[in-house]
């Protein structure tokens, strides 16, 4: 799938990207560079969250002809959030928060129609992790139906660090996992709330399924042994809203 987030060229034009505040999802960088410039933006990209990989310079060439000096950063469709700034906002708007936590999910499509539930389902926020997630490319805006346009979504360093946050702020954690105790309709979904699913393959990772409070599985009856991550936290959001509501 070709990625159609606006791109920055040239290693000189990055790093004065990177120094304007520019919101980057993400950069390439060929893997073998090795120029003092190159130096100047590994420096540059110290101490913040921005996911860098490093690629074959053919990788490169297919997004652009220019001289790209080897390095080309995706500019941001959306200003990525912060959890420890939005949970007191939502708590001093007198708001139960409810966020959805994705570990691990990169399928632009399903993280777009994740984020289209969310709005529909109320939910306050999207937390993923900055590095081996999903991209907030036009793609996903496209099929979030416009709801990434509203919906904050919060890039974290580490998912168990704010996991911790989150239970000593209060929020009970549901992760959704074939490994669950119970099915989902038996977990208390009241109260400040996120609930975490995991990539299909891998689903949510150890260390982050040992910080939640309820482990939640959605049974399963034909021969396919699980649910599209999009399908599955719909029907998680869908009896967390009618439990809130009710």
């Amino acid at each position: 799938m070709t990625d159609k987030s606006e791109m920055i060229f040239g290693v000189r034009a990055v790093i004065e990207a990177i120094q304007a505040g520019k919101e980057i999802d993400k950069i390439l960088v060929k893997k073998d560079i090795q120029s003092d410039l190159s130096k100047e933006l590994f420096a540059v990209l110290k101490g913040t969250l921005i996911p860098v990989q490093r690629v074959p310079v053919e990788r490169i060439n297919k997004f652009t002809r220019k001289n790209h000096q080897g390095v080309i950063a995706f500019i941001s469709s959306v200003t990525y959030q912060k959890v420890e700034e939005q949970v007191p906002f939502f708590f001093e708007q007198g708001k139960n928060p409810f966020f959805i936590m994705l570990d691990g999910i990169t399928d632009v499509r399903n993280f777009g129609a994740i984020a289209r539930t969310c709005d529909c389902a109320g939910v306050d926020a999207i937390i993923i992790p900055a590095k081996g997630s999903v991209s907030v490319n036009a793609d996903a805006m496209k099929t979030s139906a416009g709801a990434l346009h509203t919906l904050p979504v919060c890039r974290e360093k580490n998912l168990k660090d704010t996991l911790q946050y989150l239970k000593n702020s209060g929020f009970r954690i549901i992760a959704a996992t074939e490994k669950g105790d119970y099915e989902y309709t038996k977990a208390d979904y009241t109260g400040p709330l996120c609930v975490i699913m995991g990539a299909e393959d891998t689903g949510v990772s150890y260390e982050n399924l040992a910080l939640c409070d309820e482990w939640v599985k959605i049974p399963i009856m034909g021969t396919i042994e699980s649910l599209n991550v999009s399908v599955a936290a719909g029907v998680l959001m869908y009896e967390a809203l009618k439990q809130r509501i009710d």
